[in-house]
């Protein structure tokens, strides 16, 4: 498997893009996501408990939207460059997470997955002598906020809390900023002050613009939907269904690169094929969750190359498959055994459990 390049893949007949299948996923996706939300409303003011499963409807449309998003963030689902920001911006508002920002980062773990040394993946994993080095209380704090069950709360803080936060902490320093600029320089315009504006938490003027329009679209969206059905019923419906659908795609995620045997080495020994091929799993989902998750489950081929969009994904998996036989396949009874894999054993090269590291 060592020897494999990225040549010895068919991949260039999957590359094509699709206006017309791309749109029909926007539309079989957002369209019934919309009639969910009526129902919900419907059900919460009849007191039915038809409500369950049409959340839980919501929560898996939810989910889809947000691998949608995901593959405007690589330019793959439609052809036009255009398109897929647009889309991924509206994608955004519906997730609630700044498409652009986000696309950014994910775009980072793609260039560095399997180098535990950069990437420290979805739940900012620590290195073994990191670990060993916490206080008991901070250890107790480590093992806690990794925990299967704060899935939920983590999901709903990722979606909901985490990007109101950024842009509140990114205009504390921007605002100082721009009035001491227009101090300096009267004629200064607003776009030139925030590009000479240098924040933790947007990397370009484009990013802050994503970052700042998502959020007064979202935000938006809450007061008039509070408006139209009541504060308390519109979050009722709007909290779970984004807590859990956040809760799906970051275990998704998790599992994708968190496994036994995954690879995980620092910068100077760290090699890009091995991570694509060693460091992520696909996974073995009923075909109704493949597509839900857009056949993100098809996650080596996706590494090996993001320009392949979701409806491709399978095929060009099922083409390669004799060249794909030492990636690690994961089923739904696996996935819980894969959470206790939060420490990077960065001497071995691998990801450990806290279990281990006390048994040695």
């Amino acid at each position: 498997m060592k020897s494999l390049q990225r040549s010895d893949f068919e991949l260039k007949p999957f590359m094509a893009s699709s206006n017309w299948i791309a749109s029909w996923q926007i539309v079989n996706t957002l369209l019934p996501y919309g009639l969910l939300w009526w129902l919900a409303v419907v059900c919460l003011q009849q007191r039915s408990l038809w409500l369950l499963p049409v959340l839980a409807l919501m929560v898996l449309f939810l989910a889809r939207c947000f691998s949608l998003m995901h593959d405007c963030g690589h330019y793959s689902l439609f052809r036009s460059r255009t398109a897929n920001r647009w889309v991924g911006f509206l994608l955004g508002i519906v997730t609630g997470i700044p498409q652009l920002p986000w696309s950014r980062g994910h775009a980072f773990h793609h260039r560095h997955n399997g180098n535990w040394e950069k990437y420290k993946g979805p739940s900012a994993l620590v290195s073994v002598t990191t670990y060993n080095q916490l206080s008991p209380n901070n250890k107790t704090l480590y093992r806690w906020l990794r925990h299967p069950l704060m899935l939920v709360p983590g999901g709903f803080f990722y979606l909901v809390v985490k990007p109101r936060v950024e842009l509140v902490a990114g205009l504390a320093g921007l605002l100082p900023h721009a009035l001491r600029q227009w101090r300096r320089s009267p004629g200064m315009s607003w776009s030139q002050i925030v590009a000479s504006h240098s924040s933790r938490w947007w990397h370009s003027p484009e990013e802050f613009r994503d970052l700042l329009l998502n959020n007064i679209a979202v935000v938006g969206s809450w007061i008039a939907m509070a408006a139209w059905i009541g504060a308390g019923q519109f979050w009722l419906i709007y909290a779970p269904v984004m807590a859990f659908s956040a809760a799906i795609f970051i275990c998704i995620f998790f599992v994708q690169h968190n496994f036994p045997g995954a690879y995980a080495h620092a910068t100077h020994d760290w090699n890009a094929m091995d991570g694509v091929l060693e460091g992520t799993s696909n996974l073995e989902l009923p075909a109704i969750l493949n597509w839900f998750s857009a056949d993100i489950a098809c996650h080596a081929i996706h590494h090996l190359c993001e320009a392949i969009p979701n409806y491709r994904l399978r095929a060009c998996q099922q083409r390669n498959a004799h060249r794909l036989t030492g990636v690690k396949v994961l089923r739904l009874g696996d996935l819980l055994g894969c959470f206790p894999y939060v420490l990077w054993d960065e001497k071995a090269g691998i990801l450990t459990t806290i279990a281990s590291l006390k048994t040695s």
